[in-house]
């Protein structure tokens, strides 16, 4: 039954790329983008409780799970700062990168298919781990909006100014101020995370907190390079997206 759903969210999620690509080429906005990826989100949130429900701990014992599960943080992230930024047309960008995490999730031995039920939950482990991976959402759509953010400048470079991609994307301020917006909030969570994972037992060792110190260090080096001396938009577009990829080796230690 898990899989099942983390099936059809990634599907949804799919066909919410596609349709997006469609409208894209035609020149036209699409609301079923965000309503299709809306509906991916639903079901995530489904397969999550059920794993968790299976775990009784949230669902973050296997790469599988964490994929999953920044996969629904990505999705989060996109669902509450797309609008208000108007940054639907990030979901056309974002819907790739859910379907490749959950595709990766699905492959055989990533995840378990009967996970093994916890025992003896630390509270702040179980903090640690989940605002920690929540923070990589928004640092995970700091890339893609950053990616946006490269696309257009390049267009404007080229002068391609009749292109359907470069009427439908915001303006270059509205995806750099998202840049940074996002990176703000994903430094921010992942503070929490880091002091839920000082309070935690640390019986397994101290290398996830290490790793996390070692991720928001960096990113706050960025931030504070960013606001006291200046970055270009294009230099911290692409710190965004090598910091993010270069972060994704923390869970190699899971």
């Amino acid at each position: 039954m898990d899989r099942t759903l983390l099936l059809i969210s990634t599907l949804l999620a799919l066909v919410g790329a596609g349709w997006g690509a469609v409208s894209l080429h035609r020149g036209t906005r699409t609301w079923w983008t965000l309503v299709l990826i809306g509906g991916a989100f639903v079901v995530q949130l489904g397969f999550l409780k059920l794993r968790g429900d299976m775990r009784g701990a949230c669902p973050l014992r296997d790469r599988g799970e964490i994929l999953v599960f920044l996969a629904w943080s990505l999705t989060l992230f996109y669902l509450v700062v797309g609008r208000p930024y108007r940054l639907s047309l990030v979901g056309l960008f974002t819907a790739p990168v859910v379907v490749v995490f959950q595709a990766i999730a699905m492959w055989p031995g990533v995840m378990s298919s009967q996970p093994e039920r916890s025992l003896g939950v630390d509270a702040w482990r179980e903090a640690h781990a989940a605002v920690s991976v929540l923070s990589y959402g928004a640092f995970a759509l700091a890339a893609v909006t950053g990616v946006m953010f490269l696309v257009l400048d390049r267009q404007l470079k080229d002068h391609h100014l009749q292109s359907g991609l470069f009427r439908n994307l915001p303006p270059v301020r509205e995806l750099l101020a998202a840049v940074k917006r996002l990176l703000w909030m994903g430094q921010g969570l992942l503070t929490l995370g880091i002091f839920a994972g000082a309070m935690m037992s640390h019986r397994g060792g101290w290398s996830h907190l290490i790793a996390a110190v070692a991720v928001w260090i960096f990113y706050g080096g960025l931030l504070l390079w960013q606001q006291w001396r200046g970055v270009t938009g294009r230099r911290l577009s692409m710190l965004a997206m090598v910091f993010f990829m270069l972060s994704l080796g923390v869970f190699a230690l899971v």
